[in-house]
């Protein structure tokens, strides 16, 4: 299973960032009820690489990867807790130096995502809520080909003209844990 493929059929990378622990277990069973094959939990999450242990091991054959990974060593850290994949806000050398699972290394400007795509990572447009569909439709026509996943302020209802400009996923947060009708908008946005 390449972690890469998963999260581009998946087309929605829902990101799990909970004040505690059991807060984010609950949202991670609720996206795992909606049928996600890829979740992202979130270092600021309390006991993060206890709720990745936990929620990798009721369901193994989920993609299950840690995103605001900063440093090296929380880097070595999701791993050795079973993170697939890894994420940052911004560019991280020092945990694309240790990384070895995929890597999903955060900019905002075209050269932070070149230099991302470059050094063979996947790229995460961060924060784009602010920037809007259309600036990664400019991105992308300066970078054709490059891997790059939208997240940061983006809404379900959003995520559609998102994926419409071009974006290989789309990361959906907040909205997840307040909207109702998230495991059917997961579904949906899914099946395209």
């Amino acid at each position: 299973m390449d972690v890469l493929d998963v999260i581009r059929e998946a087309r929605i990378v829902p990101v799990v960032r909970r004040p505690s622990a059991a807060e984010a277990i609950g949202l991670c069973e609720r996206m795992l009820a909606a049928g996600s094959p890829v979740i992202e939990l979130t270092a600021t999450t309390p006991d993060w690489a206890e709720v990745l242990r936990q929620v990798r091991s009721a369901a193994p054959d989920v993609v299950i990867g840690l995103g605001t990974v900063t440093t090296a060593a929380v880097a070595r850290q999701a791993i050795e807790a079973g993170a697939a994949f890894l994420v940052s806000p911004y560019p991280a050398a020092e945990v694309r130096a240790v990384a070895g699972v995929p890597f999903i290394e955060g900019g905002y400007t075209p050269g932070e995502l070149a230099a991302a795509t470059a050094a063979g990572a996947t790229a995460k447009l961060f924060p784009a809520g602010p920037a809007g569909p259309g600036y990664l439709k400019a991105v992308l026509d300066v970078l054709p080909g490059a891997r790059v996943i939208p997240t940061g302020g983006i809404t379900l209802a959003r995520a559609g003209d998102w994926l419409a400009a071009g974006a290989f996923a789309v990361g959906v947060g907040s909205d997840l844990a307040t909207s109702p009708d998230a495991p059917a908008l997961l579904r949906a946005l899914r099946e395209g």
